[in-house]
């Protein structure tokens, strides 16, 4: 069950032929830029929204395009769509147009599916894909229809995520940042990449932990050397990646920063999220 509206600036809901996933529905979408996030507390709440929203809002001057719909308006939007939606928590995309009919507002919603808690106790296995954003600053939907064959290769290989190279530097995943542990000390890429909302507080976290943190990408060529490593994004947090390939990260098992950064993430949402 998906749930598809346009904001023009009045809302109403439009059908679309594919309603099977979010990724369904932006191909189907004129391309812009997009955020997608979760909600709490039975669909009022998400945890740094003002950021999610300024994804959309913050470009648009440079571009040359007026959005159809205020922050607040959309807020307003986002408040009605989700009270009468049937489903304990949802996965929301909003995708602001920068093409056909510049400026309209598109929010997608579906019902949320946390991951299993096998993913969190047991870690995932990660694989890495020839692909990268053209624009890693900006999240735009384009990237989705760009990088279709590595989900479609993703999906086929059972794998959890695809981690994104170049030069053999590991940047990010296709829906995640990335991060390899060594000796008490976190490497993650700040160049080159889309600086995720969840990296930011995760980050954040990590210091008042009183753990390090080196921005520089892990380097392939360094896996043997690491002692753990994990992904973040706003719908799934902190996950522990395992096994890169075939190739275990560390011992194989979840590590202790992964966990501790899971527990303090998870508590800050619960504190933190915002009305929206």
């Amino acid at each position: 069950m998906l749930k598809v509206y346009a904001l023009t600036p009045d809302l109403h809901e439009i059908a679309l032929s594919d309603v099977s996933a979010l990724d369904a529905v932006s191909r189907q979408l004129p391309q812009g830029l997009y955020s997608t996030f979760r909600t709490y507390a039975g669909r009022r709440k998400v945890l740094g929204l003002e950021m999610h929203l300024d994804r959309l809002y913050a470009p648009l001057p440079a571009l040359g395009i007026r959005a159809l719909s205020s922050p607040a308006g959309l807020r307003a939007a986002l408040r009605e769509v989700l009270a009468a939606f049937p489903a304990e928590e949802a996965r929301v995309r909003v995708t602001l147009s920068t093409t056909q009919e510049a400026g309209t507002l598109f929010l997608a919603l579906e019902p949320l599916r946390a991951p299993d808690e096998t993913v969190y106790q047991h870690g995932v296995r990660v694989m890495f894909a020839p692909v990268e954003r053209k624009t890693p600053r900006l999240k735009t939907t384009a990237f989705i229809g760009e990088s279709e064959a590595a989900r479609a290769f993703l999906q086929q290989s059972g794998a959890y995520e695809a981690l994104m190279t170049r030069n053999g530097k590991i940047l990010e995943g296709l829906t995640s940042n990335f991060y390899a542990v060594r000796a008490g000390t976190i490497f993650t890429a700040r160049e080159g990449i889309l600086l995720g909302v969840t990296r930011r507080y995760v980050l954040r976290l990590a210091r008042a932990n009183g753990i390090g943190i080196a921005y520089r990408p892990p380097r392939v060529d360094e896996l043997a050397a690491w002692d753990e490593a994990f992904i973040t994004s706003s719908g799934r947090g902190v996950v522990p990646v395992t096994q890169i390939e075939n190739q275990p990260v560390g011992s194989g098992q979840v590590g202790e920063i992964a966990r501790l950064l899971r527990r303090v993430y998870d508590s800050y949402v619960v504190k933190k999220a915002e009305w929206i």
